[in-house]
């Protein structure tokens, strides 16, 4: 299995505040057609904070239904106790995931040792390659590169990370103290091409809910080593990326792919549908592109 590529980190479509299945089902059919190298259920971008248990189990049951051995399924696990993570990579495992997202504690800012022994302890739960996903912004605390290069060596099915520190020298330390054949994917859209270029393989995308053609071939244009094509590419999706992140992910990504008509812009308090002026900017973001 190879977690490289173009990954699509999925919204949860809501309908009347319950989970909307058949546009879950869309949406995952239009990713599949468009090429994309594998889905990320339940992650942030996902709104897997606020999606109940049986519903978190259903948007990942749906989706490896769907993908059916195509294209890898990664959901997002974890929490801020290590004993609440393991019990969930165990679950998700056993509900068919490919491999596992598991997020770094949030909240209660774990040491580089606290979080060393929560990854080894997940990862020695379940057989399944794990992804560690690292987004400081969120979690509050930054799991250094020295730390996920032990964690790589230590437990061998810890094969990935989602990198989201927005920092090209904390990539670059990444690749350097990792083994050999560790994969590092982008965590941030407008960082993807720059992260490729210096080793990276892919990216776990939010634009690609709305434009997955066109991440994939950015994506793929950089592992053919084809870095002109990808920059035009990359170039052509800039004022996009950035427009997803007028407001919180996945407010604005929804707010796109509700134009699209596979399902509608709604979000789960706290969160809320995008406000008009910031919806202009994405709305003249999309023109130009095939929805």
């Amino acid at each position: 299995m190879k977690l490289q590529g173009a990954f699509t980190a999925l919204i949860t479509p809501f309908s009347k505040g319950r989970v909307d299945e058949k546009a879950l089902r869309s949406l995952i059919r239009r990713q599949l057609r468009a090429g994309i190298r594998g889905l990320v259920p339940c992650g942030s971008t996902g709104e897997a904070a606020t999606l109940e248990p049986e519903e978190y189990r259903r948007v990942i049951e749906i989706t490896v239904e769907e993908a059916a051995g195509r294209v890898p399924v990664v959901p997002g696990v974890g929490t801020n106790s290590t004993e609440r993570t393991v019990a969930a990579c165990r679950r998700v495992e056993s509900w068919g995931a490919d491999a596992l997202l598991v997020i770094v504690p949030y909240y209660n800012k774990p040491t580089q040792e606290g979080m060393f022994r929560h990854f080894s302890a997940a990862a020695r739960a379940v057989k399944i390659p794990v992804v560690v996903y690292n987004i400081p912004g969120r979690t509050g605390v930054n799991l250094l590169p020295s730390t996920l290069a032990r964690l790589a060596r230590a437990r061998s099915n810890i094969t990935a990370t989602k990198e989201a520190s927005g920092s090209l020298d904390q990539v670059s330390e990444v690749l350097s103290l990792c083994p050999p054949g560790f994969t590092v994917l982008s965590g941030d859209d407008s960082l993807t091409l720059p992260m490729m270029a210096v080793g990276a393989k892919g990216v776990i995308s939010v634009a690609s809910n709305a434009v997955p053609r066109e991440v994939v071939r950015l994506c793929d244009s950089a592992l053919k080593g084809d870095f002109r094509s990808a920059a035009r590419a990359h170039l052509r999706l800039f004022p996009l990326f950035k427009s997803l992140f007028l407001e919180t992910n996945p407010i604005p990504v929804k707010a796109a792919v509700a134009s699209t008509g596979l399902c509608s812009d709604e979000t789960r308090l706290p969160l809320v549908p995008m406000s008009p002026e910031p919806r202009k900017r994405l709305e003249a973001a999309l023109r130009g592109f095939r929805l």
